[in-house]
C-alpha cells in the first residue's frame, strides 16, 4: 500500500509521491528558542519522529532539516528584560529543546540550522524578490507585496480583502497593511546584521523559506509544523519561496495542539508543562506513549489520568516483553517485518492509533501463548512487537529505554527479595485454602501499586499505574 498523508494545502489525504524515488526531505519548524520546551513544543518533534522513522522503515532514504529560530522579537524582550545578551537566552533554550528531543527518544535531525547563521541566504533572497517586483524597501525595512503574488492565502484558505496581517512594533512604511516584514530596520541596543537597504535583522518567516532552500533546494516533499503556524507563518514562506521561483514543499502537514482546559498549551496563557519537570515525575518513555501515540491531527487534551493510563499501557508492554526475555534466555531481535495490518494502518495518514491497537493484539495473544507454555509463539509474538515499536520509538529493549531498566536495577533487586517473601505468604496461604489471607494479601500489594500475576511458572509481580 502507498504511504498517503493529508496534505493540508489539498485539505485531503492524498497517496505519498517522492520527488526523488526512494528518498524524502522533510522540513519541519522547529524551536523559537525564546524559552524552555513544554510538553505541547515537543509533540511537534514526536510526530514527525515518527514520521520519518516510517520512512526509513519503507525503504526510503530521509533528510530531515529542524531549523532554530535563534533570532526574534521574544527573545530580544526577554535579553532585555533579564539584562543578558540575546544570544545567551538563544542558548540556553536551544540546549533546553535538544535535551527535552534526546529524552524523548527523537533522532536527531539530519541538519539543524541556526537562523542567524544564514543572514547571506536571506539578504539573497531578498534581493530576488526585489528585483521581481514582489518586495520592497521602506525606512530600512523589507516587505514583502502580498497583492503581487496570485495564490496568496489558498494555504490557509483566507480571503484577502478581509486579511489582518500581524504586524510587529517598528513596522513603518508599508505601502499596504496586510504586506509583512521580511527584515526589520536596526533599533538601538538590538542586535543587527549590515545588508544593502541598512542594518538590521530578519523576520521569522523569511528565515525559513531562505533555510529550506539553502538545504532542500528548490522543491522538496514535506513541510511540517503545528496547525498554529498555518498563518500566517506558513503562508508566509510560501509567498515568499514562489516569489524567489522555489515551486517548495509538495506536501504540508500539520500536527494538532496538546490543551489544558480546552486552550493550546502556551506560555503566555500560563498553563504550560515543562518537559525538564515532568521527567521528573513521568518516566521518558511514557511521555513518548502519551504524546506520540495518539493520531497526529488529534487534540491532546492534557490530565494526570491520561498520563497514568499511557503509563499502565506501556507496563503491560513492557511486562510481555520482559518475561519472554527471560523465557527465552536471550534478546528476541526484532522481526525483519511489521504485521500487516500495523503497516495498513501507519501507510494510512500514520493511523498511530490503529498501529497501536495491533500492538496490544499481539501482546495478548503472546501472553496467551506465554500461558500455555508455548514458547516458540511468545517469542514469535515479541519478535513482531518489537519491530512495531522500534517504528514507533518506543521498544523497551532498545538502548534509550534499556537504559531506564538499567539505573534501577540494584533497587528492583531489593524490592524483588522483599516482594518475594510476601508473595511466599501468600502461596503458603494458598497451600492451606485460606483463600481469605491470600487474596488480603494481593489487594494489599495492589494497594502498593504492584500488581500479581499467576503464571504457570508462579506469581509474577510488575509496578502497576500510579
Amino acid at each position: 500500500m502507498t504511504i498517503r498523508l493529508y496534505d493540508t494545502s489539498a485539505r485531503q489525504i492524498r497517496d505519498f509521491a517522492p520527488l526523488t524515488p526512494g528518498c524524502v526531505s522533510i522540513y519541519l519548524c522547529g524551536a523559537t528558542v525564546q524559552a524552555a520546551p513544554h510538553i505541547g513544543h515537543i509533540r511537534s518533534g514526536l510526530n514527525f519522529d515518527i514520521m520519518r522513522r516510517w520512512f526509513a522503515y519503507r525503504g526510503y532514504d530521509v533528510t530531515f532539516i529542524r531549523n532554530v529560530t535563534d533570532i526574534d522579537d521574544k527573545i530580544i524582550k526577554k535579553a532585555a528584560d533579564q539584562n543578558r545578551p540575546w544570544w545567551s537566552i538563544g542558548y540556553e533554550n536551544e540546549r533546553a529543546f535538544n535535551d527535552a528531543y534526546d529524552a524523548l527518544g527523537c533522532l536527531p535531525p539530519t541538519y539543524e540550522p541556526r537562523a542567524t547563521g544564514h543572514i547571506t541566504e536571506m539578504v539573497e533572497m531578498m534581493r530576488g524578490l526585489i528585483e521581481r517586483g514582489h518586495a520592497y524597501e521602506a525606512e530600512g525595512n523589507v516587505y514583502f507585496d502580498v497583492r503581487s503574488l496570485p495564490g496568496y492565502l489558498s494555504l490557509s484558505n483566507q480571503d484577502l480583502d478581509e486579511l489582518r496581517q500581524p504586524s510587529g512594533e517598528g513596522e513603518t512604511g508599508k505601502r499596504d497593511p496586510r504586506d509583512f516584514a521580511m527584515w526589520k530596520a536596526a533599533k538601538p541596543g538590538e542586535p543587527s546584521w549590515e545588508t544593502p537597504w541598512g542594518r538590521g535583522r530578519p523576520g521569522w518567516h523569511l528565515e525559513c523559506s531562505a533555510m529550506a532552500h539553502k538545504y532542500l533546494g528548490e522543491e522538496f516533499d514535506v513541510h511540517g509544523g503545528g496547525i498554529d503556524l498555518i498563518f500566517p507563518h506558513h503562508e508566509n514562506e510560501i509567498a515568499q519561496a514562489k516569489g524567489f521561483g522555489d515551486a517548495f514543499a509538495r506536501y504540508w502537514v500539520h500536527n494538532a495542539w496538546v490543551t489544558m482546559s480546552g486552550e493550546k498549551m502556551s506560555k503566555s496563557l500560563g498553563n504550560s508543562v515543562l518537559v525538564s519537570e515532568m521527567v521528573k515525575k513521568w518516566r521518558p518513555v511514557v511521555l513518548r506513549y502519551y504524546l506520540g501515540t495518539p493520531h497526529y491531527r488529534s487534540t491532546i487534551e492534557y490530565s494526570e489520568e491520561s498520563l497514568r493510563e499511557a503509563e499502565s499501557a506501556y507496563a503491560r508492554i513492557e511486562g510481555f516483553v520482559q518475561r519472554v526475555t527471560e523465557l527465552a534466555g536471550h534478546s528476541v531481535e526484532p522481526a525483519a517485518e511489521v504485521p500487516p495490518a500495523f503497516a495498513e494502518a501507519m501507510d494510512d495518514d500514520l493511523g498511530v492509533p490503529q498501529a497501536l491497537a495491533v500492538v496490544h493484539t499481539t501482546v495478548r495473544q503472546g501472553n496467551s501463548a506465554l500461558a500455555a507454555d508455548d514458547k516458540e509463539a511468545a517469542v514469535g509474538r515479541l519478535a513482531e512487537v518489537r519491530a512495531m515499536l522500534g517504528v514507533l520509538g518506543l521498544d523497551p529493549l532498545a538502548p534509550q529505554w534499556a537504559g531506564e531498566q538499567e539505573q534501577g536495577e540494584d533497587l528492583r533487586h531489593v524490592v524483588d527479595g522483599l516482594v518475594r517473601l510476601v508473595l511466599d505468604q501468600r502461596e503458603a496461604a494458598r497451600a492451606r485454602k485460606d483463600w481469605a489471607t491470600a487474596d488480603a494479601i494481593r489487594d494489599e500489594l495492589g494497594r502498593s501499586g504492584l500488581v500479581i500475576e499467576d503464571s504457570p511458572q508462579g506469581p509474577r509481580w510488575s509496578l502497576g499505574s500510579r
